[in-house]
């Protein structure tokens, strides 16, 4: 065998990059519950799907007792979501104040706090999975950051 000209080393040069070029993450969205119900499951939490005809579906979970929901959103006749929506409330903590609320919505990013029309404080954060989605890991860290919020939230609350 010969030495390697410029030619053979030329041919070969796209091989290598594409050899090199890492694998792309696998993208999630929001059409498939059980894709994120999994994901969910992957944090070390239960998740529990609720699908009632007619109705957009739903997880139950909770993580450290503190319950909260996994809405799916912008949802054609239940199938076909487009975004999820993590949701928690404490229906113990009438108290607290909407001024107290919006300091927290002044104060935090990513997750909003209200009252509910029953008067309690909830939690929501918003996560935008619409066309191909978002990579696997994007999604984790939603949870993650989720996750932090519930927590900050809860203290924030109960604070006296």
């Amino acid at each position: 065998m010969g030495p390697i000209t410029t030619r053979t080393a030329l041919a070969f040069a796209p091989l290598a990059l594409f050899s090199a070029t890492p694998a792309y993450a696998e993208l999630i969205n929001a059409a498939n519950p059980e894709t994120i119900k999994a994901i969910v499951e992957s944090q070390g939490w239960p998740a529990t799907i609720v699908a009632k005809e007619g109705d957009d579906p739903y997880i139950e979970s909770n993580r450290n007792g503190l319950k909260f929901l996994v809405l799916f959103m912008n949802c054609d006749a239940g199938e076909r979501c487009k975004t999820l929506q993590y949701y928690m409330g404490f229906s113990d903590a009438k108290d607290v104040t909407l001024e107290r609320l919006n300091q927290w919505n002044k104060e935090k990013r990513f997750a909003r706090a209200y009252k509910d029309d029953a008067g309690d404080p909830v939690l929501e954060m918003d996560v935008d999975l619409d066309f191909q989605g978002i990579p696997r890991e994007n999604v984790g860290e939603t949870f993650n950051t989720w996750a932090s919020l519930m927590d900050s939230f809860r203290a924030y609350v109960f604070e006296k």
